[in-house]
């Protein structure tokens, strides 16, 4: 028997559905929904510009030049080379106090952020499915692994991620833990429901009967139905993955300020933010659109793969 997540496939004469016919279907169905595709497109978009950062701009982001500071968006400038000539440089988003080209520091940090986010999803995505299916599936383990993640998340996320950072020195791994530690009791918990749920199914209660064993068990009847959920799941913990470590760069005890990161140029602006407002302005933006695009992309394949949204649509 299929996953009980998945839909059920319409086929003729009887036939069972096969794991090719569901994936098309379910694939078919994702790309029909429009808040799945508005969201993979500025996603594409925003990683595009992040991976193609040396090909749009020529400029240094941490090149540091006093005769260049706080230009206005669109400015011009005369650069003498190292061999004698001049040319002019376009400043298309300005620059920021130290004279460093605000476009240039806005396209190299769309890297460190869309990595964060990244590789919080899989790393708590990835623990937290092996910790939520010890928990929902050993029950003398489920009390003591839960009371330790309760306690974990009451403790707000922001500040769980300081706490983390604080013990370490500052970087993008210590950035990674710090926000991975407060996101893994979401996913433990997702996952123990779904466990418990399925684990009373007859056709689990059937393999237990014919002696399977319990790891074959977990994976071949239990696993493929944490699959969607997590898929949602994943998202948004991309999502706040982000926006976390823009507000750790924000507050200065996240990725070190010669990295160019959001966060750390709306951090480095933000004491001359009304007399030059593009400083904040342009990551910031940036950053809401990234932020956006995930959540959009999350919601839609919510509706997709949860029968339960589909039947109230």
């Amino acid at each position: 028997m299929g996953p009980a997540t998945t839909p059920p496939v319409s086929l003729a004469d009887g036939e069972t559905p096969r794991g090719g016919a569901v994936s098309d279907l379910m694939l078919r169905r994702v790309l029909r929904t429009p808040t799945v595709v508005a969201g993979v497109v500025i996603l594409c978009l925003v990683a595009l510009v992040g991976l193609a950062a040396p090909l749009l701009t020529s400029l240094d982001p941490a090149a540091i030049s006093p005769v260049s500071r706080n230009k206005t968006p669109g400015a011009v400038e005369t650069v003498r080379a190292d061999d004698g000539t001049k040319h002019e440089v376009r400043h298309w988003l300005g620059t920021d106090s130290l004279g460093r080209d605000v476009y240039a520091r806005v396209v190299y940090g769309a890297r460190a952020s869309l990595a964060v986010g990244a590789v919080v999803a899989v790393a708590s995505v990835a623990i937290g499915l092996v910790i939520g299916l010890l928990a929902g599936y050993v029950r003398w383990l489920d009390g003591i692994v839960m009371r330790f993640m309760d306690g974990l998340m009451a403790i707000p996320a922001i500040l769980l991620a300081i706490a983390v950072v604080s013990l370490s020195s500052a970087g993008l791994a210590a950035v990674i833990v710090a926000i991975v530690v407060p996101e893994v009791p979401r996913v433990v918990r997702l996952v123990r429901a779904v466990v418990l749920s399925v684990r009373e199914e007859p056709y689990v209660e059937a393999a237990i009967a014919a002696g399977t064993r319990t790891v074959p068990l977990i994976v071949r009847h239990i696993l493929p139905n944490t699959v969607p959920p997590l898929i949602v799941q994943a998202t948004y913990i991309a999502a706040s993955a982000i926006l976390i470590e823009a507000i750790l760069s924000f507050l200065g005890v996240g990725i070190p300020p010669e990295t160019p990161t959001w966060g750390n140029i709306m951090a480095e602006g933000r004491t001359l933010f009304r007399v030059y407002p593009h400083t904040i302005l342009y990551p910031g933006i940036l950053l809401a659109l990234t932020i956006l695009s995930v959540n959009l992309l999350g919601d839609g394949l919510r509706d997709t793969l949860d029968p339960r949204m589909r039947r109230r649509m």
